[in-house]
């Protein structure tokens, strides 16, 4: 009985014996379990891998939509918005609807709203791109970033997505913290987009190396740059200048540039002023605010009327008149025989050619035998042969009789005037006015600047054993607001003005660029009074399009009352 009684303890083991089991069991249970859910726990992510490549994302053209998915795909949790730019509201654009809210109900209404206010204010620096659409279908037409650091992956982003903007006209970055590296992969984007990006505006971010001259290669298409604020001095604005033009290499696309607010000197105006010399594309330059005394003002007016060539010029141009006039008689010489078989009137076409090349030939020759003019020097007399193909092509001085057929042939394509589209018989080559080309589809604007000819073959003048050019016509605005100029520079600047007016009354013919129509030296250390701005002034006033279309204006107003 003792040990009958004694048993239900040895079954002791029983009540921990199911909680084992069902313990152990329980594990075993979760862990079959837990092995079955793992693969449906861990394919997800791996499946969610696949689409979350940026390589394989297609962009939609919808800015807000692929910058968002690239931001997530790329990995970006708190990645800037795309919003539309803010415009002022129109209620505070009329002054009367203004002036008619009474200003005490506008007091206690900033009071209840102050939280607002602030709350607003904080989401106007919050970092967004602002974007402005196309009336018409909403697509994107400029794109704005303001105040918030641009890293090189953002800029991988918009390599990705800014390609699919077809209507994206310009891109404006202000204090983006741009870094030489960042600007060399925002160049290296600028192709991938549309032709239609033709703006570009880096104000307020100053770079170590000063690298803003890679904008401006031989190869871009901008039209447009703005670099205010950089803090660019005199050694950036000689890469400027050299990116503007050299001897052997011009920039062909931009039309206008904006230096102002730098820390550009004397020296450095010297560097632009050089550029400009056979630079003929630039028709608007900005170098307001900065630091440009009497001797950068001389250099400016230098190349704004006839300046002399330097050697190297003079070497270099006669070098481009042998290349030119040796191409000519290959190709008058090169032309299609007179066959039996041809028609009455292709026999007749191809004589009359031939007579007429053979004339040009016949005249070239005649004037070749002529000494030139100005030749005084004994290491010009070397380059004697050179001199006489320079007066048989477009080497005449503008004084000279009319132009023959074959010589208005090549002045035409030597000119900076380019007034209107001509074509030539060998190359097929287009010369287009600036004011033309500014307007005109990417398209054309890339072919005619490939076929641009070099200016050094422009018309010249001999003096006293010395060439002239006409000096930079092609200029039309000229911004030096707030600089250091006194009456010296003034006077300069007054003699620039004087020849380009002159010159622009004596043509028999309204073609070509005329020179400048707006010349800004207010706010320099001179006195407003000085005889020399006022006679600047009222030169510039007739010339100036603005002033002539406010007497237009007043015009019609005073005729209608």
């Amino acid at each position: 009985m003792s040990g009958e009684a004694s048993a239900p303890p040895v079954a002791s083991p029983r009540a921990p014996r199911p909680g084992i089991q069902k313990s152990s069991g329980a594990v075993t249970r979760k862990g079959d379990r837990g092995a079955k859910e793992k693969p449906t726990t861990v394919l997800p992510p791996v499946g969610e891998e696949e689409p979350k490549n940026p390589e394989e994302y297609q962009c939609t053209g919808v800015l807000e939509v692929d910058f968002a998915e690239l931001c997530t795909r790329w990995g970006y949790t708190d990645f800037p918005k795309v919003v539309t730019r803010p415009r002022p509201h129109p209620t505070f654009v009329p002054s009367a609807s203004t002036s008619e809210k009474p200003t005490v109900d506008e007091q206690p209404l900033s009071g209840s709203c102050s939280f607002n206010s602030l709350e607003s204010k904080y989401v106007f620096f919050r970092p967004t791109i602002q974007v402005e659409l196309e009336p018409e279908d909403k697509s994107v037409k400029e794109i704005y970033i303001r105040g918030w650091k641009v890293e090189e992956r953002i800029l991988g982003i918009f390599s990705k997505c800014l390609p699919s903007l077809s209507q994206l006209q310009a891109i404006n970055f202000w204090k983006v913290g741009l870094t030489d590296k960042t600007l060399t992969t925002f160049i290296a984007l600028l192709p991938l987009c549309s032709s239609t990006l033709r703006k570009v505006s880096l104000e307020g971010n100053p770079l170590p190396e000063q690298s803003y001259h890679k904008l401006m290669a031989v190869d871009s298409t901008i039209a447009h740059l703005s670099l205010r604020n950089n803090n660019i001095d005199d050694h950036g604005a000689q890469l400027l200048g050299q990116a503007l033009s050299t001897l052997h290499s011009c920039n062909r696309t931009l039309v206008s540039l904006n230096l102002g607010f730098n820390h550009i000197g004397d020296e450095g105006a010297g560097y632009i002023a050089d550029g400009l010399r056979l630079n003929r594309s630039l028709l608007w330059l900005s170098l307001a605010h900065n630091r440009i005394q009497d001797k950068g003002a001389l250099k400016l007016a230098e190349v704004l009327r006839p300046f002399e060539l330097t050697h190297t010029e003079v070497v270099e141009r006669r070098r481009l008149l042998l290349e030119k006039g040796s191409q000519e008689r290959l190709r008058s010489h090169s032309l299609p025989p007179l066959r039996h078989g041809d028609s009455k009137t292709e026999r007749e076409k191809n004589q009359l050619m031939r007579v007429s090349s053979f004339a040009m030939v016949e005249k070239d020759k005649m004037q070749t035998t002529k000494t030139p003019k100005g030749l005084g020097k004994k290491k010009e007399k070397s380059g004697e042969v050179v001199k006489k193909e320079e007066k048989s092509g477009s080497g005449q001085s503008p004084t000279q009789g009319t132009p023959k057929k074959e010589d208005s042939t090549k002045t035409g394509k030597g000119k900076v005037t380019i007034p209107e589209q001509k074509l030539s018989k060998g190359k097929g080559t287009k010369t287009v006015s600036k004011e033309k080309r500014s307007i005109l589809p990417e398209s054309e604007v890339v072919g005619e600047a490939t076929e641009m000819v070099n200016p050094l073959l422009e018309p010249v003048e001999h003096r006293d054993g010395k060439v002239f050019m006409p000096g930079n016509r092609v200029l039309l605005h000229l911004n030096l607001l707030r600089n250091r100029i006194t009456e010296v520079g003034l006077e300069a600047f007054l003699t620039a003005v004087q020849y380009q007016a002159q010159f622009s009354e004596s043509k028999s013919a309204s073609r070509g660029p005329v020179g400048l129509l707006r010349l800004s030296l207010a706010k320099n250390c001179f006195s407003p009074q000085c005889p020399a701005y006022t006679t600047i002034q009222e030169l510039m006033l007739p010339r100036d399009p603005v002033s002539k279309a406010k007497h237009k204006e007043e015009a019609a107003v005073a005729s209608s009352t």
